[in-house]
């Protein structure tokens, strides 16, 4: 291989340097020698700076090819001396750049364009012939043409460690990737769990929806049956075995109507229709309804009826109220239960007082979760199935109400809603403080039209209010009602809902209405609680009652409709 001479080699590290032919002018002036030996000192310095480099340094001519090597260059490279690498241009093509004589080329005419060549990476090519990555910048003396200074730096560790960097990067990426699959394929197997189960529960529900007409049907008409024994003068023997099937009965109907209304509140089927009602209206139907009740319990029921507005749902929150006040009647075993409203700021805050046994601290929240009675270790003790509270707090969370329950053992306990008040209405002192006053029974001698496809409950509902004194007419449809009337109108109607052949009571109400001229007092008796039966009704402005029907709540009715 050829090489440069040793005193071609000598030059180029003397130009490298910066000396030039500077020694041999040292003998004749004084001046100059001064200088001279400061330019040897720094001869020194840079030939120390230029052997002890940490980065590889060449000098490089664009003719003949590398002139001067530093060691850091060689070891770079594989080799011991420098001179091993000091390679003419044909050699270094072939034995240093990677990409031979292609790239040589490209490096040339890019340093003849320009004054050098910054930031450039390449591969050079090791003596086991392994390669090594660099970055070199090549700079052209502007003195001497044609000469080029390089400066090299090893990056091989550091570009494989981007790759190492990136390598993981990918995989990371990968893992990622295949995790959100699988977190995507689980997620649709919840999706399709759920929806099997929405679909299981609302196939349960609309089940239980459809199924509860025909099941609410029987049980109205066999407790319409009892309740018309109930206050018939009968032996003692007998009196007690109707009794004991009126509570039979009385349990299934609450369990049967609360199993429904869960069912409808967990399909959110319910949606409150706020209106603005004085309180004398929400509550007074309520006392008169409860006062036979509290009175069949050895009870006295008081009421406190302040002359306010509210804002509300008059059923749903009825629905509260009457629960309260059924628990209220049924848990207390002496003194009185009582039905208050204070005002509290911007809200009306409804109560309901009793001397029962009272709930225990501990046990104040757990009375709202659905199937929780306290004290019902014995089946005896046990009465309906704890879902009353349940469905109280669900309401109360429709209706945007704070439900709220103060109790002492053995003292008694308050339940409480608090609903938003209406200011805008005269607001002069209390109504009453007691149960409503009756004067006299409006019921004897009155014509009632019953109109219902159950032949069992026309019986059942012409026995009870037979046995209350009233002339009584049934009809399974329009046209065997106005057969049964004879020209002659009812002063109340009580009609079923649905009827046969798609017909609706409402449709009923309206012929007779229309056939008599004159807007008839019309009950609706149903098992639908759907929401657009009950629009129906309001259009209508017919009061409604769910079956099974409760007599107190039925003649408590009648005897408004009668009164006005």
């Amino acid at each position: 291989m050829a090489r440069p001479s040793d005193e071609q080699q000598q030059q180029a590290l003397a130009g490298l340097l910066g000396l030039g032919s500077h020694s041999a002018r040292k003998s004749h002036y004084p001046e100059l020698v001064a200088r001279l030996d400061e330019l040897g000192a720094e001869r020194n310095r840079y030939k120390w700076l230029f052997e002890h480099a940490v980065h590889g340094i060449f000098q490089a001519s664009l003719s003949q090819g590398l002139r001067a090597a530093n060691p850091a260059l060689a070891r770079m490279l594989g080799y011991d001396d420098p001179q091993q690498v000091l390679w003419n241009l044909q050699d270094m093509a072939s034995q240093l750049f990677v990409g031979g004589e292609a790239e040589m080329r490209g490096i040339r005419a890019l340093l003849r364009e320009g004054s050098g060549l910054f930031g450039y990476e390449t591969r050079l090519r090791r003596r086991d012939g392994s390669h090594v990555i660099v970055l070199m910048n090549l700079l052209m003396k502007p003195d001497e043409e044609g000469l080029v200074e390089g400066f090299v730096a090893d990056i091989t560790e550091r570009v494989q460690a981007q790759q190492r960097l990136q390598n993981l990067n990918e995989e990371l990426e990968q893992r990622v990737a295949e995790r959100t699959r699988e977190l995507e394929g689980l997620n649709q197997q919840l999706r399709e769990a759920r929806d099997a189960a929405e679909a299981a529960n609302n196939s349960k529900d609309k089940y239980l929806a459809a199924a509860s007409h025909d099941l609410l049907q029987p049980l109205n008409a066999a407790r319409l049956l009892v309740s018309t024994l109930r206050e018939r003068k009968l032996p003692d023997a007998e009196q007690v075995l109707v009794e004991r099937t009126h509570q039979a009965l009385e349990g299934a109907e609450d369990l049967l109507t609360d199993l429904l209304e869960i069912a409808r509140l967990d399909q959110s089927a319910i949606r409150p229709d706020l209106e603005v009602y004085p309180l004398d209206e929400l509550l007074g139907p309520l006392v008169s309804e409860f006062d036979e009740v509290a009175r069949a319990a050895g009870l006295r029921l008081r009421s406190r009826i302040p002359a306010l507005a509210v804002r509300t749902d008059h059923r749903l929150l009825s629905r509260i109220l009457r629960n309260f006040l059924s628990n209220a009647c049924r848990y207390t075993e002496r003194g009185s239960v009582m039905l208050a409203a204070r005002r509290r700021g911007d809200s009306v805050r409804l109560e309901v007082w009793d001397t029962g046994r009272g709930i225990p601290a501990d046990q104040l929240e757990a009375i709202f979760l659905e199937f929780n009675q306290l004290d019902a270790g014995r089946a005896a003790s046990r009465r309906g199935v704890g879902l009353g509270l349940a469905i109280v707090d669900r309401i109360a969370g429709i209706l945007g109400c704070r439900v709220q329950v103060r109790s002492v053992p053995g003292r008694g306990s308050v339940f409480a809603i608090e609903v938003p008040l209406v200011r805008d209405l005269p607001q002069p002192g209390l109504v009453e403080s007691g149960p409503r006053p009756v004067t006299g029974d409006p019921l004897p001698g009155r014509r009632l039209l019953v109109i219902d496809n159950e032949e069992a409950i026309l019986a059942s509902m012409a026995a009870l209010l037979g046995q209350w004194g009233c002339e009584v007419l049934v009809a399974t449809s329009y046209e065997e009602a106005l057969q049964a009337l004879d020209d002659k109108a009812p002063e109340v109607i009580l009609a079923d809902y649905h009827l046969d052949q798609g017909r609706t009571g409402c449709e009923a109400v309206r012929g007779l209405r229309e056939y008599f001229r004159r807007e008839l007092p019309a009950l609706m008796i149903t098992a639908d609680r759907s929401d657009d039966c009950r629009r129906a009704l309001q259009r209508l402005g017919m009061p409604l009652l769910n079956k099974p029907v409760k007599p107190g709540k039925l003649r408590a009715t009648l005897s408004v409709l009668l009164s006005h």
